[in-house]
């Protein structure tokens, strides 16, 4: 099974209370925390993009770096993991996202690819000037399958003619094209998003669901298979879950009851507004927005012993259709050390790195 590192673009990361850690993000936590990712073996680390955050008295992700230029430096740096950057797609053509990915496949020697978003929340855009108005989120994957196929033909060819009802591209060209096939990346869980994902994505991102409850994502992971079956493409999951662990079941027990006591009911309240926005959301945008255990937006939670994650993880790789998961850390930088020396080597479906990681 894949790892990979949700790496912290916004500040606090994805815990939304004034008891967990506070922190702004910068290029060198990024760097510490994706480098100490790749010396322990993690397949990716992603950034995501947000341009708004949600307020109240942590000011939740309104700091935020920007996820090209943050995985451009990040691809200097490293030199074994996969890196992805997000493109909120309203904001960017689609021919300079090609020439922006190009360049970091050049920078990183083939380690990159994008992950693509249509955008949900409409004060990210609205406050440029960008939001298309609201019909947008009933065609909004209409517009990505037209993105995605002018960046399949620019980085497959080179040169694009596309016609569509929201692109144009009149020979249009990017050179040098990247060296290594270049991967898409999708979060659609709606019945639109996994067709999109199914004909143009490579992996699809889906929510854990609950805490402790490792392979409830069951039922989207075998969706996406389904919807496999209608492109004749293998597009597999990446489940993003929470780690929260400590040396017993009791104190992770003990840190996650303490984190979910100092929880930011302003901004956890203004996710809710913003997300029920969109009438024909996703499951993964009604998830976020649950008021249940919005503290770290409703992802999937995984809270115990190394031994007892490590299970948990197992059990994870063991649903049908898994290509990995994604993982993110109250803590990140303690978080990734602690997972690679104290729950990875205890996991069976981790046993093919080990080798590696003790020559090193």
């Amino acid at each position: 099974m894949d790892i990979g590192v949700f790496t912290p673009i916004g500040n606090n990361g994805w815990l939304i209370s004034e008891n967990a850690p506070q922190y702004l993000p910068t290029f060198e936590l990024n760097k510490q925390i994706v480098q100490k990712a790749e010396h322990y073996g993690f397949d990716f680390a992603l950034s995501m993009i947000k341009l708004r955050g949600f307020g109240g008295k942590t000011e939740f992700w309104e700091h935020n770096m920007e996820s090209f230029t943050l995985m451009a430096g990040l691809a200097a740096v490293t030199s074994k993991i996969q890196l992805f950057a997000t493109v909120a797609t309203l904001t960017i053509p689609p021919a300079i996202t090609a020439r922006m990915a190009a360049t970091i496949d050049s920078i990183s020697n083939g380690r990159f690819g994008v992950n693509l978003v249509t955008g949900w929340q409409k004060p990210e855009y609205e406050q440029m000037g960008l939001w298309p108005g609201d019909e947008f989120f009933g065609t909004r994957y209409q517009y990505l399958g037209e993105y995605a196929q002018v960046l399949r033909d620019l980085w497959s060819t080179g040169r694009s003619d596309f016609k569509g009802e929201h692109f144009t591209m009149q020979d249009c060209r990017v050179s040098p094209r990247p060296q290594a096939d270049m991967k898409l990346i999708c979060a659609g869980q709606s019945e639109a998003g996994m067709a999109f994902s199914a004909q143009y994505a490579d992996y699809n991102f889906c929510f854990g669901k609950g805490v402790n409850t490792p392979t409830a994502f069951a039922p989207t992971a075998q969706a996406l298979l389904e919807a496999n079956k209608k492109t004749g493409r293998h597009v597999t999951s990446c489940v993003l879950f929470m780690i929260i662990a400590a040396d017993t079941d009791e104190a992770a027990r003990a840190r996650w009851e303490h984190i979910k006591a100092g929880a930011d009911q302003e901004a956890i309240a203004w996710l809710g507004e913003k997300g029920s926005a969109d009438k024909g959301a996703s499951s993964n945008l009604r998830q976020m927005a649950d008021p249940t255990s919005a503290v770290n937006i409703n992802m999937g939670t995984l809270v115990g012993s190394w031994a007892s994650v490590a299970r948990m993880l197992d059990e994870v790789a063991s649903v049908p259709g898994t290509q990995g998961v994604m993982l993110t850390f109250d803590d990140f930088v303690q978080g990734i050390e602690d997972f690679g020396r104290k729950i990875q080597p205890l996991m069976s479906s981790r046993q093919h790195v080990m080798p590696t990681l003790e020559a090193v």
